[in-house]
């Protein structure tokens, strides 16, 4: 008799559900094993909107994003249908992992408890991956300690709830921390006072922290009430004696470009070191591409190009942009080469960005410029060429389908001047970008972006010609002369130029410019605005 075969299919193993802290808002602050979970993750469940910055930032295209914060007519959800939402993500994914990512830490005030525990009951493993509070982050951001000498406990209330000890939170040595809407927060200020806590005692409200929009207002607990009475974002509130040192602890809010937005008329792929740095001075970068870069109508002479690179017809190649770069790598990638190709090959990069890209594909270039970062630097710096040290004499030089591209135009002839012959080849075409959407065209045109970063010629023209021209209280800061002289062509007035022509030095003289403007303000005992809260009929708001 033949043994009976099971008919039963494999039971369908619910996702496992991972409880991640998202911090406080700063995407920097995100934990390693918090990015690891979100890249590997099948769907992510979250219950802010600023939260899709992070998941377009850690999590791989395609992953399944779910709105645990609104239902279907924009309700809050209540924190009962959440932990359903978090169980049904979990069945819809079996085997696979659903990221529940929380602000903050999971354990502080973001009901990990209940969620948590309808995923166990429903048989679902878990994981809770701490991270980093607002109770500590935003104060600190703030530049408001939670202890010192004169405070050493601290007490950490939801708004809205139930004062408690109250001999702890009346204790002028106890910082009490306060989270939540501000008309909770504010009647919780109120039982402060009511239980006793000293009315003059100093108070730092902050909002949106950790974030570019951060806003901290000193004031004191009898006060309070009336700076949360317009508030429309969740605040924390420090109380105590330390928020007095923020007077000299304010690190991030005192940034020279704090607060402000920055039009980076560039493509995304080619802003990515440009937005870190703004980030870094704390500006926040809005790019809009001004160009859009495709293949060659007639490609032949290209693909004859790469394999001339395989097979030995060039001595050197040359890069003059990034785009050329990843127009070589793309035909690469077609043809089934990877950088060891260029073997015995010499490699010259106009400039260190230029540079970089080559080095993120793996190929260190043989010569780039000390000095001057263009065309004309590169051809100084390039040797002639020599019967006796080179066997071959050509030069493949990959470039956009500029018609009046002079720069390249300067650098064909300067190299065939000095021996070379030289293989001009279109690698790819740069079209003018479609226009920005109606919005962001009305705040370019209105003054509503503080800096406009100009890296070329070609991003002023294409700008003007697909969004028009920023608004004169905008402050323009070009990448180098020639740069300049186009955006004063085009009736701009160029307030910043870049020490030399690389990205990050863009950034740093905006930055430089930024902190003179608030130096000038102080001394004039102005309060300090950014350029767009300077034009007429802004919202003026002191940073």
């Amino acid at each position: 008799m033949s043994p009976t075969r099971s008919t039963q299919s494999t039971p369908r193993v619910p996702a496992r559900v991972a409880f991640v802290g998202g911090g406080p808002g700063d995407p920097g602050l995100l934990t390693v094993r918090a990015g690891e979970l979100l890249a590997a993750a099948d769907a992510v469940v979250i219950d802010q909107v600023a939260r899709e910055a992070v998941v377009e930032r850690w999590c791989a295209a395609g992953v399944d994003v779910v709105d645990a914060g609104h239902g279907d007519h924009g309700e809050r959800l209540t924190q009962a249908s959440r932990a359903k939402l978090v169980v049904r993500a979990a069945k819809a994914h079996p085997g696979g992992l659903v990221v529940r990512l929380m602000d903050g830490d999971p354990a502080v005030f973001n009901g990990l408890a209940e969620e948590a525990q309808a995923c166990v009951k429903a048989g679902i493993a878990v994981e809770v991956v701490p991270g980093v509070s607002s109770v500590t982050a935003v104060p600190s951001y703030a530049g408001v300690p939670l202890t010192s000498a004169a405070s050493t406990g601290v007490h950490v209330l939801a708004a809205g709830g139930k004062v408690g000890d109250l001999a702890a939170v009346v204790d002028p040595g106890v910082t009490v921390v306060v989270i939540g809407q501000p008309d909770k927060a504010a009647a919780t200020l109120e039982a402060l006072v009511a239980a006793g806590r000293d009315a003059a005692t100093p108070v730092a409200v902050t909002e949106r922290g950790t974030s570019t929009e951060q806003r901290t207002t000193v004031t004191t607990l009898a006060e309070a009430s009336d700076v949360m009475a317009d508030g429309r974002f969740p605040i924390l509130a420090v109380v105590g004696s330390t928020v007095t040192m923020r007077e000299t602890l304010s690190w991030f809010e005192t940034k020279p470009l704090f607060g402000w937005d920055v039009l980076v008329p560039r493509t995304k792929e080619q802003s990515g070191s440009m937005t870190a740095r703004l980030e870094h001075h704390g500006a926040t970068a809005v790019v809009v591409p001004t160009i859009s870069v495709e293949p060659p109508r007639t490609p032949q002479q290209l693909e004859r190009a790469v394999k001339g690179m395989v097979t030995g017809r060039y001595e050197w190649v040359g890069f003059t942009s990034v785009n050329a770069v990843r127009a070589i790598r793309e035909k690469f990638d077609e043809f089934g080469l990877d950088a060891r190709s260029f073997a015995g090959l010499k490699v010259a990069a106009v400039g260190g960005v230029t540079a970089q890209a080559l080095r993120d594909w793996g190929i260190n270039p043989d010569l780039v410029p000390e000095g001057e970062q263009s065309a004309k630097g590169l051809l100084e710096a390039w040797p002639a060429f020599d019967h006796d040290l080179d066997p071959i004499n050509r030069v493949f030089l990959p470039r956009a389908d500029i018609a009046a591209d002079i720069a390249t135009d300067t650098l064909v002839a300067g190299l065939l001047e000095i021996g070379w012959e030289v293989d001009d080849v279109t690698a790819y075409r740069t079209v003018r970008a479609t226009p920005p959407p109606a919005p962001v065209r009305d705040a370019i045109k209105s003054g509503a972006f503080d800096a406009v970063l100009f890296t070329s010629s070609s991003t002023v023209r294409n700008l003007v010609g697909i969004a028009g021209k920023p608004h004169p209280t905008t402050v323009v800061a070009c990448i180098g002369p020639a740069t300049a002289k186009t955006a004063e062509e085009h009736g701009l007035r160029v307030d910043v130029l870049a020490p030399e022509p690389t990205a990050e030095a863009l950034v740093d003289a905006l930055a430089d410019h930024g902190r003179s403007l608030a130096l000038a303000a102080q001394e004039a005992g102005e309060d300090v605005l950014r350029p767009s809260q300077r034009r007429p009929g802004s919202r003026r708001r002191a940073t």
